[in-house]
């Protein structure tokens, strides 16, 4: 199956399919080692079509029946496919019987077992690992679905849409039928059997109807849903209220599995979640878990509408499903948090893994479109890029039309499309055209570049003052990515920029353009379209301050021209908190890229250190902006902003400096700061608490790190206190990651009584497997315990989260300890993708990434990087997922 090279497909290839099908009848019998599946198709040709034979997708399936309207039919295989050559009429009802295994399926896509029951995952081409089918999204049919299994071992029975009926049968199995009254394709499809038990909630829509709402998980589990539920009808309501958009069905559903590739599925009302965004307790889970759940279950959620009634015509429109409802899950999470402040947190947060995670992939052997214009494995483009980035272009789209116009281009696209699979392009129309006057509707074609044109575009903003006139030269560079070519001349970007200007003590200055009427407020948006525009100000007071790309209102890279000085005049004054944090990043960017390509020392100035004092000390600041500000630039980042090869161990080491001096230079501020977030009341996961909590536990992190340095005992014991009678896992886990990353003696006792605490649950296992292999490298420590831990009783490579938490936490989140001189990192990277394809290609091709940017490091890490990959890509029998990755990486 994995010889020869992978089959690449073409955007430009799509063509409709030639039979449609109009309704599905599944029956299954479950067994792990022989489970039966027979389906019933009604099918019809696609008279716009030519006549063509019936291709039907499969993997992995062992036949035994085919049948055309009740007679049997030759056929035959070809390419994973079931042809049959003459179908008998135009209309035809088709009948597959055919067997697969369970137990067997450690890809975990398709029908698998996982802790004693079934589950699916079908998205993207995993239906085709159930039965021989149409894969591909826009073939959206009514599916009917009936599933039988022994009751005692299996007593819940799922699957999409309403229950129609269920019962016993003989020699104790049951069965359960459901009905979806809504088409969709089918890697919307899903089944559970297993044993479960299931919190439950009535709730009344705005329009009076009544819905069961539900989430299953494992015996013993039950008490740690009550946030997904309150999730649950949080997004049913926000819906409702900002979109208009009511759930559909008698009941919605949320499952639990502790083996998933994913995070979550939006299958038709039956989400399969990942366990990691379900179950939470105080004593299990971090203010981090309470939020990610919050905003994960709205995510599916809202794809009943975005991605479920509306899908995408083929698998290069992913973004049309994925950038939309991302944006509107951020868009959710903010109203969530509530206050303004609160507000600007989640929007850094989005930013900040906006530029760490997809502008690398913009700039790497991986980079593509929004929309891509070819893949080989479809997996590997559930990317940033598609997600975070598509998200960004939606954000633009409401930018440039106004809140109340994009929800009245939602409105429209709903009337227009429901129902049906289509392009990005018909959302953005759909958004242009019931705004006429709008920049969006004046240069559609022109903004639709976003999804088409792949990279990070660079803006350069110069301003200049005159005689009460400040002039703002904005540009842009809109060229390819290093090594990507296109078969079309690249065209400027639709770039729009918001804009304030602030004088030196921090008041704000009216903005008034050149032949306006009369001055604006103190922002505008800026429509850059140009390779190059220039923008004239009047009533403009002498030697201003601008703030450019407020709430990062593109996602550009910025060229902003501002000295030290500027920035901290921003960081002091500036009303957008995204741009007051960039502030804060840049002045120690500045300091960290000097100290890097210079001699490797780094000093930091009093001028940056005193702001980092007044930030700490400022009662208005909410703490969890704090804690952002007084976070400094992670390693990665950093790399990725030097313009000389990079020496991971030397940017670890300047940036170790920099935390160190923080630490030490602010001690008694970091000590203020921790003895006025400590709370009382009892835990809540709210935004008030969580952003105490955060930056206390910043504060002991600092404290920790000075007193290890210093050689005093006081803070440690400390911590080791903290962490043995927190009443949460936030400050117990903040604790315990003071102690290993200050790499303290106590850390291996307070490791060892986590461990023995926890080890029953499996998502609190994950964390102690992840806190290890993110520590801060000290002379190859960390690398050491990483391997030591694959030996670990607790380890599996056939469960991802356990993957995620050690190797990817590793080679994808720990730049020192994974580049080492020696090249063990590397050698160790080879063996662990090639031993991990061998079970789940979609895990092995993210662990694959981890050496997308290997022609960024000096030597000889350059070498052994590509060395490495080279062995990899020398595997004959790769799958397709990790096939593309490697290739990709080598190609000049």
């Amino acid at each position: 199956m994995r010889e020869g090279s992978p089959a690449l497909v073409r955007r430009e290839d799509y063509t409709a399919p030639a039979w449609w099908v109009r309704s599905v009848d599944l029956t299954f019998d479950l067994d792990p080692a022989k489970t039966i599946v027979a389906s019933k198709l009604a099918i019809e040709r696609n008279t716009e079509r030519p006549a063509e034979p019936l291709r039907l997708d499969g993997e992995g399936l062992n036949l035994l029946r085919v049948l055309v309207d009740g007679q049997s039919v030759s056929f035959r295989h070809e390419d994973g496919q079931l042809v049959i050559d003459a179908p008998a009429a135009d209309a035809f009802v088709l009948e597959i019987r055919n067997t697969v295994c369970p137990e067997k399926n450690t890809e975990l896509s398709g029908l698998y077992t996982s802790g004693g029951g079934f589950f699916t995952q079908c998205e993207a081409q995993g239906f085709r690992r159930i039965t021989y089918f149409f894969d591909r999204p826009d073939v959206m049919a009514i599916y009917t679905v009936t599933l039988r299994a022994d009751k005692a071992k299996y007593p819940v029975l799922l699957s999409n849409g309403n229950l129609a009926e269920q019962g016993s049968l003989d020699n104790g199995r049951h069965f359960a039928r459901w009905n979806d009254p809504f088409p969709k394709p089918c890697y919307l499809f899903a089944l559970v059997a297993a044993d479960l038990v299931a919190r439950e909630q009535r709730v009344t829509s705005r329009a009076g109807k009544d819905h069961l709402l539900q989430v299953f998980v494992r015996r013993g589990d039950l008490d740690k849903t009550e946030h997904a539920m309150n999730s649950l009808v949080a997004s049913l309501v926000w819906d409702e209220a900002r979109f208009k958009l009511p759930l559909d069905l008698e009941r919605f559903m949320i499952v639990a599995v502790e083996d998933f590739n994913m995070g979550a599925m939006e299958n038709k009302g039956l989400n399969l979640f990942n366990t990691k965004y379900v179950l939470a307790s105080p004593a299990t889970a971090t203010d981090t878990d309470y939020s990610l759940i919050e905003s994960v279950v709205g995510h599916e959620y809202f794809h009943n509408w975005t991605g479920n009634r509306i899908t995408c015509r083929d698998w290069f429109q992913l973004s049309l499903k994925e950038g939309l409802t991302v944006f509107r899950d951020q868009e959710f999470s903010q109203d969530m948090a509530g206050s303004p402040s609160a507000r600007g947190v989640k929007r850094i947060d989005d930013v900040r893994t906006l530029r760490q995670i997809q502008f690398p992939e913009d700039a790497g052997p991986m980079s593509h479109p929004v929309r891509p214009d070819s893949y080989v494995a479809i997996d590997n483009f559930y990317t940033a890029t598609v997600y975070e980035k598509g998200s960004e272009v939606v954000r633009m789209m409401q930018t440039l039309v106004g809140r109340g116009g994009f929800e009245r281009g939602i409105t429209e696209y709903f009337r227009r499309h429901d129902g049906q699979a289509v392009t990005c392009d018909a959302f953005a129309q759909s958004i242009a055209d019931v705004n006429p006057a709008s920049p969006l509707n004046a240069q559609l074609e022109a903004f639709k570049r976003w999804y088409s044109q792949s990279g990070t575009p660079k803006v350069t903003a110069r301003g200049t003052a005159a005689d009460g006139t400040w002039t703002l030269t904005l540009a842009q560079d809109f060229g390819a990515p290093q090594g990507v070519t296109s078969p079309v001349e690249r065209q400027p970007f639709v770039i729009p920029v918001r804009v304030a200007l602030f004088t030196r003590d921090g008041r704000p200055v009216p903005l008034k353009l050149e032949g306006d009427a009369e001055a604006a407020p103190s922002e505008r948006v800026l429509v850059l379209s140009q390779a190059e525009a220039t923008y004239r100000f009047l009533d403009v007071p002498a030697d201003v301050v601008p703030s450019v790309l407020r709430d990062f209102s593109a996602p550009v890279l910025l060229d902003d021209g501002l000295t030290d000085a500027d920035r901290l005049v921003l960081l002091a004054h500036d009303t957008d908190p995204v741009n007051r944090w960039e502030a804060g990043q840049r002045l120690a960017l500045s300091q960290l890229v000097a100290a890097i390509t210079g001699d490797g020392t780094l000093a930091l100035n009093d001028a940056y250190v005193d702001a980092m004092r007044a930030v700490l000390r400022d009662p208005s600041l909410d703490p969890a902006f704090k804690e952002l500000v007084l976070t400094p630039p992670s390693e990665a980042y950093v790399s990725e902003q030097l313009t000389v090869p990079v020496d991971p161990q030397r940017v670890h080491a300047v940036c170790q400096q920099m935390q160190d001096q923080l630490a030490a230079r602010l001690h008694d501020d970091w000590l203020a700061a921790w003895d006025a977030n400590q709370i009382s009341e009892g835990y809540s996961p709210d935004g008030a608490q969580s952003a105490r909590r955060a930056l206390a536990n910043l504060a002991l992190a600092m404290l920790v790190r000075d007193a290890a340095r210093s050689g005093d005992s006081v803070w440690p014991g400390k911590a080791y206190q903290r962490f043995k009678d927190a009443g949460n896992m936030t400050d117990r886990l903040g604790a315990l990651g003071a102690l290993v990353g200050a790499h303290s003696e106590l850390a291996t006792p307070a490791l060892a009584r986590f461990h023995e605490l926890f080890q029953n649950e499996a998502l609190v296992v994950d964390k102690w497997f992840g806190l290890q292999a993110r520590a801060s490298e000290k002379d190859g420590r960390v690398f050491a315990k990483v391997k030591a831990l694959l030996q670990h009783p607790d380890f599996s490579m056939h469960n991802p989260n356990r993957v995620r938490s050690l190797l990817l936490a590793l080679c994808n989140g720990n730049p020192a300890a994974f580049h080492r001189p020696d090249a063990k990192g590397y050698v160790f990277w080879a063996e662990k993708v090639v031993e991990l394809d061998a079970i789940n290609p979609q895990v092995a091709s993210r662990l694959a990434r981890a050496l997308d940017r290997w022609r960024n490091l000096a030597e000889p890490y350059r070498g052994a990087a590509r060395e490495a990959i080279a062995r990899v890509a020398a595997k004959t029998d790769l799958s397709p997922d990790v096939r593309e990755v490697v290739d990709r990486a080598l190609k000049d």
